[in-house]
């Protein structure tokens, strides 16, 4: 018999039903899809920052279209929040995943970058006085949530920094954020941004 997997949105639903206050949350964004229906769940209950660093989107032009439809979504549904860009550098994530070029999509290659990135979240958080961080990924239905909870709570041990659990795809919210990119025009990618990636 299998061990059980968390059910991390429940995990959520009991933190969030918990709090008296808001607090600060670093979320980091890989693009406007996902980050729609994450923004419109959590800033009921969170004072949001997000945190759109993704040196895996290996050409500038994407990279750009995506952070500028991220600004674009925030000005029209919640300009109250704030967005963090640190400078594009697809080196880090080159360099990070050399080796591992020819892993199949979903694989070793993807945790090392889903590590990355929430490692610069969580530092950024860390300096800057958040409590919670977290990021937009798991609303994707071809992410694992189990391995990103693994991932942000291994990195934040030990630290005042929480890594907030999610699995932002369950209670409708993949379908939701289709409806959001619908409803406002924005661009959804048909890859998730590094050349290898792109290339199945």
């Amino acid at each position: 018999m299998g061990v059980q997997k968390q059910n991390y949105q429940c995990m959520l639903d009991k933190l969030i039903a918990g709090l008296d206050y808001r607090p600060k949350l670093l979320l980091h964004a890989c693009c406007a899809p996902c980050s729609s229906y994450c923004i419109e769940y959590l800033k009921k209950y969170f004072d949001i920052t997000l945190f759109f660093y993704n040196p895996n989107i290996t050409d500038k032009k994407e990279f750009d279209k995506r952070y500028n439809e991220l600004v674009r979504l925030v000005s029209l549904t919640s300009p109250e929040i704030k967005i963090i860009c640190p400078d594009y550098n697809p080196d880090e994530f080159l360099s990070a995943v050399k080796g591992k070029e020819h892993c199949p999509e979903g694989g070793e290659r993807c945790g090392i970058c889903y590590a990355l990135r929430l490692k610069k979240a969580f530092d950024y958080a860390e300096a800057n006085g958040y409590e919670y961080y977290c990021s937009t990924l798991s609303i994707s239905p071809h992410k694992d949530a189990e391995r990103l909870n693994n991932i942000g709570n291994a990195i934040a041990q030990g630290s005042a920094v929480k890594f907030l659990p999610n699995d932002f795809k369950k209670k409708g919210g993949y379908l939701r954020s289709i409806e959001i990119c619908r409803e406002y025009g924005i661009y959804r990618q048909t890859y998730c941004g590094c050349l290898y990636s792109d290339r199945i």
